[in-house]
C-alpha cells in the first residue's frame, strides 16, 4: 500500500534528519530541523489520514501519534534553542 510506504519513507527522512543534525555545528543544523519538524508534520497528518480509512484501529493510532507530539516539542524545543543561540566561531558551538 502507498499509504503504508509513505509513513514508513516519512520516518526514515525524519531520523536521517536528526541524525545529520546531531553531528553538525550549531550554524548548520537549522536546516536539517527545520525539515525534521515538516516531515513529522507530514507523518502525523497521514497518520491521521491512515486512521480515518481504518488502516490503524484507535489503539495503534494513540500507540503512535501520543510518541510522535511528544518527539514534536523536543524537536521544536531543540530547533528554538539553535534559533536563540548565536553562532560564534565554526564548531565552537555544538
Amino acid at each position: 500500500d502507498t499509504l503504508g510506504a509513505k509513513i514508513d519513507s516519512l520516518f526514515l527522512k525524519i531520523i536521517e534528519s536528526l541524525f545529520i543534525a546531531g553531528y553538525l555545528p550549531k550554524q548548520d543544523k537549522l536546516p536539517y530541523l527545520e525539515s525534521a519538524v515538516k516531515q513529522l508534520d507530514l507523518l502525523k497528518f497521514f497518520l491521521q489520514m491512515s486512521w480515518e480509512i481504518k488502516m490503524f484501529d484507535n489503539k495503534k493510532y494513540i500507540a503512535l501519534s501520543k510518541p510522535l507530539d511528544e518527539i514534536g516539542k523536543m524537536l521544536y524545543g531543540w530547533k528554538n534553542q539553535v534559533l536563540k543561540t548565536p553562532a560564534t566561531k565554526t564548531g565552537e558551538n555544538k
